[in-house]
């Protein structure tokens, strides 16, 4: 594997890592509170259309990793817009020991 096929994994990696603990996060706490759903709508966006970039290039890479950061992303910002009790509901759905 030469180095930009490495470089292009461990970006890959960080990009889709990233979301994870945030994620994980609103699951376990319900706290949404300093979240800005004015920048997570324009995250959401932009992983959709490097999303739609990828599938016009039909480079896997760019899909999936872009449509895992895409998932991860909305559900943060779902969870950012959604009343408490609608929260709450997710988050035991997702994790009931919380």
């Amino acid at each position: 594997m030469n180095w930009i096929a490495v470089a292009g994994t461990l970006a890959a990696l960080c990009s889709t890592i990233s979301f994870m603990p945030q994620a994980w996060r609103i699951v376990r706490t319900r706290d949404t509170q300093a979240i800005s759903p004015l920048a997570y709508s324009f995250t959401v966006t932009g992983f959709a259309l490097w999303t739609a970039y990828g599938l016009g290039l039909a480079e896997w890479p760019l899909i999936a990793t872009n449509s895992i950061c895409f998932v991860l992303s909305a559900f943060i910002l779902v969870m950012t817009l959604l009343p408490r009790s609608k929260k709450d509901a997710v988050a035991e759905s997702i994790d009931p020991a919380s």
